[in-house]
């Protein structure tokens, strides 16, 4: 026993005397985006983490290779929590139940990388077919895709006929097309739960609303239960799961609020009083501006149904008023962008919109996409600032974001979890 435990040893210290240590040099390092102005300095990165932060002038080991980024601006590698990375917006409206889930895999391959070069190293996917993100999220962490780390949610979770569910063909298509996704009553929303927790989701989410895009006409106000809501938080609490909800709806985010979900998505129009809700239970706000803008890109040229081109109209006609009004409430704000109803790579553009609708600081909108959605995440310890020990997630662009939120759209540079990301 003894020698095997030696021989052990003894192959981990030849692994680790292989790791390739890679030294990143820059005149502005901005570690934690939380306070103070970058700095120089130099990162020491062996294998998938941080091992040293150095001074300006401190020699680095002889053999690590040298990236020099010059005066780009070095942040914590940019976290989304909410994107779509099997989505793609010119597919049209039936892509969700035409294309092979195989194919879904492929386009988020595609995905997953333009969302690595635009400096996010971390995404939350709220919203595919069944293990296709599950999928990607693997390849990605053993090393078979570029891409950023995914957290997983799979199909939402969904009343029959709501946001989410498939509607609008014949019984028996409806039932070849299904998810499983779909519940009614606090006993069957408690088993989907078990169920998304079976198939290996690292959260759930629920569309406690009807939604913007959706062909049916059922408005964009509470669709679940408060009994189904508190069903499904407590069952996915019991089983270390957060639970995200779209909600558009002040009733539906007001019932999701208190039923206890992690965050809200969207929020839409959010009344004065819910926001309190918010504020009081500490619960997070993922704002997805750029999901208005999408729409904005689409409505009135004949690319969506008359049902969901009003629905688009009163969308964005409340655009950024509910991220104001959390922000001046003191509500905690996580970046995420609703990526896939718009085009993947676009993510940074949310910056600008949460400064220039939502009326955050340059400073606050970076960090709601590295400590804010860190701590969200329950990921604080590994990621959203950087230090040794904590992966080595880290991106450049061009520019200084504290002063210019449309500098985070000029990535220069991105490593995820320790590998260098192919920028073209």
């Amino acid at each position: 026993m003894r020698r095997l435990l030696l021989a052990a040893f003894a192959a981990l210290a030849a692994t680790s005397a292989l790791a390739e240590t890679v030294a990143i040099r820059t005149t502005r390092l901005l570690a934690d985006p939380r306070s103070g102005s970058p700095v120089p300095a130099t990162l020491l990165v062996e294998g998938q983490r941080i091992a040293a932060i150095l001074g300006p002038e401190a020699p680095f080991p002889a053999g690590a290779k040298l990236v020099d980024l010059g005066d780009a601006t070095v942040v914590p590698g940019l976290i989304d929590s909410h994107v779509h990375i099997t989505g793609d917006p010119g597919r049209g409206p039936l892509y969700a139940v035409t294309v092979p889930p195989e194919r879904h895999v492929a386009i988020g391959a595609r995905n997953a990388l333009a969302t690595a070069r635009a400096g996010f190293t971390t995404v939350r996917d709220l919203g595919s077919a069944p293990l296709t993100a599950i999928a990607l999220r693997d390849s990605i962490r053993d090393g078979d895709l570029p891409g950023p780390r995914i957290l997983a949610s799979g199909p939402a979770l969904t009343i029959i006929g709501g946001h989410g569910d498939v509607s609008g063909f014949r019984p028996e298509v409806l039932e070849a097309l299904s998810n499983g996704n779909s519940c009614t009553g606090p006993d069957q929303c408690t088993a989907r739960v078990r169920e998304a927790a079976r198939r290996g989701v690292d959260t759930i989410k629920i569309t406690a609303t009807g939604g913007v895009l959706s062909q049916q006409a059922r408005g964009l106000e509470k669709h679940f239960t408060d009994a189904e809501m508190k069903a499904i938080v407590e069952t996915a609490r019991s089983l270390g799961l957060g639970v995200a909800a779209h909600a558009h709806g002040d009733s539906g985010i007001a019932g999701a609020a208190a039923a206890g979900v992690t965050s809200i998505e969207h929020g839409t129009f959010m009344s004065a009083d819910t926001i309190r809700l918010l504020r009081a239970r500490g619960t997070w706000f993922v704002p997805t501006l750029m999901a208005t803008q999408g729409l904005l890109d689409r409505v009135g040229k004949s690319i969506y149904t008359p049902v969901v081109e009003v629905k688009a109209r009163q969308a964005i006609e409340a655009w950024g008023k509910g991220l104001a009004a959390a922000v001046r409430a003191g509500v905690p704000i996580a970046f995420g962008t609703d990526a896939g109803v718009f085009e993947h790579g676009r993510n940074g553009e949310e910056f600008a919109l949460m400064v220039d609708k939502g009326g955050m600081t340059p400073r606050a909108a970076l960090v709601s996409a590295t400590v804010g959605a860190a701590t969200m995440l329950g990921m604080e310890a590994e990621i959203g600032t950087l230090a040794p020990g904590k992966f080595a997630d880290i991106a450049a662009f061009a520019g200084d974001p504290l002063t210019d939120p449309r500098a985070l759209t000029r990535p220069v540079f991105v490593m995820a979890a320790g590998r260098t990301i192919p920028m073209n």
